[in-house]
């Protein structure tokens, strides 16, 4: 049975070139698929964001299918983050549609729009590859492959290299970067000194606590209230 709003989306595709993602955009696509604009506005009550979103989300989904067909088990963990970013990147056929949302979500009024979707997709990632921090670890793991996705996503938009080779050099400098101050992580907490210095804020970060799986939409989080 056909998906009305996977139906409009698609149709929406063509138009977002030259309307953005926007409330002109839906109308066309409803008269595209012969939808009454009503219902159209009842799939998508923001319009155009609702789309954008629903179109980031649908890339998350393409990119989950693959990593789970494909054999990523023999590589190094950094290994495995950086293809699965590549996997969402070569998701991606219009990268007009990608240009208008990164253009829609740089607005003060849908920048947290922005930021839901480069979590989840951050989230996703992380889940996929299997991780299972409970702790304050889970928001900055998350965190930083949000900043490192963002980044490579604005490089990728400028990049003419044949086959992308450019982003993906910089994707791996990236992630390097990050797995550089993961070492000086573990070098401060190996250092007695350092370690005596950072008592309180661990003591304090160490009662954060990622939250349930029945509330994980968003960017959510607990407290473990210290007895």
């Amino acid at each position: 049975m056909a998906d009305p709003s996977t139906d409009l989306l698609n149709a929406a595709l063509p138009h977002v070139a030259f309307d953005g993602w926007s409330d002109a955009t839906l109308a066309a696509a409803a008269r595209d698929t012969d939808l009454p604009l009503a219902m159209a506005k009842a799939l998508f009550p923001r319009g155009g964001v609702d789309l954008a979103m629903a179109y980031h989300r649908a890339g998350d989904a393409a990119m989950l299918a693959r990593i789970k067909r494909e054999p990523l088990g023999e590589m190094r963990f950094r290994d495995r983050i950086a293809a699965a970013v590549r996997f969402r990147l070569e998701t991606i056929e219009d990268r007009e549609a990608v240009r208008r949302g990164t253009t829609l979500f740089a607005l003060p009024q849908h920048a947290a729009d922005g930021a839901r979707a480069l979590w989840e997709t951050a989230d996703h990632i992380w889940t996929a590859l299997g991780d299972t921090s409970e702790d304050i670890n889970w928001y900055t793991k998350r965190a930083t492959l949000s900043g490192v996705h963002a980044s490579t996503v604005l490089f990728w938009l400028g990049d003419d290299s044949p086959d992308h080779q450019a982003t993906w050099e910089f994707l791996d400098r990236r992630i390097d970067d990050v797995m550089t101050i993961e070492k000086m992580k573990a070098a401060v907490n190996k250092n007695p000194v350092l370690r005596g210095l950072m008592a309180g804020p661990n003591w304090l970060l160490g009662h954060v606590r990622a939250p349930t799986r029945t509330t994980r939409t968003g960017m959510p989080g607990s407290w473990n209230r210290p007895n």
